[in-house]
């Protein structure tokens, strides 16, 4: 299986391609269009502030192929907000894949979210053996509110999407890779989509 990792140097990469070594699976790094395009499944990681991160995705025409994709693609983090329509942060129109809205947490919760949250209301292959009320690693100051194409969901002072899909694009608020034998399942399922 020909596994790609997005590289638009906006990411968390090297915990993602040791949680798929540990499953037995190596994962190429790559800003190449026809290396994804051609892949079996597409990792769309990402850690950092969305403007800047929509930037580089634009300077090399990430941003045209990613929404185009017809395999597997799992966004991460910022990864699944870039997937959204538009981020407050920073102003940003995004990728357009999911019709949601990107916001701040701002109703009296510390902002960023930092560690372990449950994830509740699964709904998708993704979570195949995961058990309801799991925990999972976050870490964010924006969310994406409840949509037509929630999988799962969170609380953080208000419920909020943790995980959304459409079609074949994926996309996790969590990191799978730092989320324990749980995240790890979710990667696994993915791989095995």
């Amino acid at each position: 299986m020909k596994i790609v990792i997005i590289d638009y140097r906006a990411g968390n990469i090297q915990s993602i391609q040791f949680a798929l070594n540990r499953l037995g699976f190596t994962a190429e790094l790559t800003d190449d269009a026809e290396k994804i395009k051609t892949a079996d499944k597409v990792i769309f990681p990402g850690v950092g502030e969305a403007s800047s991160a929509m930037q580089k995705l634009k300077a090399t025409g990430l941003d045209t192929l990613i929404p185009q994709l017809k395999q597997p693609v799992l966004g991460i983090c910022l990864g699944m907000q870039l997937m959204c329509s538009y981020s407050e942060e920073g102003n940003t129109k995004g990728l357009g894949i999911f019709e949601d809205t990107i916001v701040k947490f701002n109703h009296g919760v510390k902002v960023p979210q930092i560690g372990w949250n449950q994830i509740t209301n699964l709904s998708s292959d993704l979570f195949k053996g995961v058990k309801e009320n799991e925990y999972m690693y976050l870490v964010h100051s924006y969310y994406a509110p409840v949509c037509k194409d929630t999988v799962a969901t969170s609380f953080y002072g208000l419920e909020y999407s943790t995980a959304l899909q459409k079609n074949n694009f994926y996309g996790v608020q969590f990191h799978p890779e730092k989320s324990s034998k749980a995240g790890e399942l979710v990667l696994k399922n993915f791989l095995e989509l």
